[in-house]
């Protein structure tokens, strides 16, 4: 599938594209994904759908991610985490994206909440 939901690439093709020299150096290193974190992301693949499926229709935009680099929470919507996880299992890395414009935090769950709320939704269809 392709990354469609992703904003296009401002610096594509140009030779003065002030990221090259990061991922030319990248592409040095080799971060070969292992069989356990390809598992890992095909889980949270199947698992974001749920959450979506569940929770979309009932105002939740998407998933906060609380940033170890910049201390910050990253808004990100549904199509977004979406892209973002098929492009870390296709090329094995997530390339930079804008951050969510003016988000509404209110609008945005955890990865735990959304883990919760469908272990709840489960627990309470299993008991019927």
């Amino acid at each position: 599938m392709p990354h469609d939901s992703l904003p296009p690439d401002p610096f594509a093709g140009d030779p003065d594209d002030p990221a090259r020299a990061i991922l030319d150096h990248e592409d040095e290193v080799e971060h070969p994904m292992g069989e356990d974190e390809r598992a890992e992301l095909l889980t949270d693949l199947s698992d974001l759908a749920v959450y979506q499926a569940l929770l979309e229709h009932r105002g939740v935009k998407g998933v906060v991610v609380d940033c170890g680099e910049c201390q910050e929470p990253h808004y990100h919507d549904w199509a977004l985490l979406r892209a973002s996880l098929e492009q870390l299992l296709t090329d094995g890395r997530m390339r930079p994206h804008e951050p969510a414009f003016d988000p509404d935090p209110g609008s945005y769950v955890s990865w735990e909440y959304c883990r919760g709320f469908a272990d709840g939704v489960t627990a309470t269809e299993s008991a019927r």
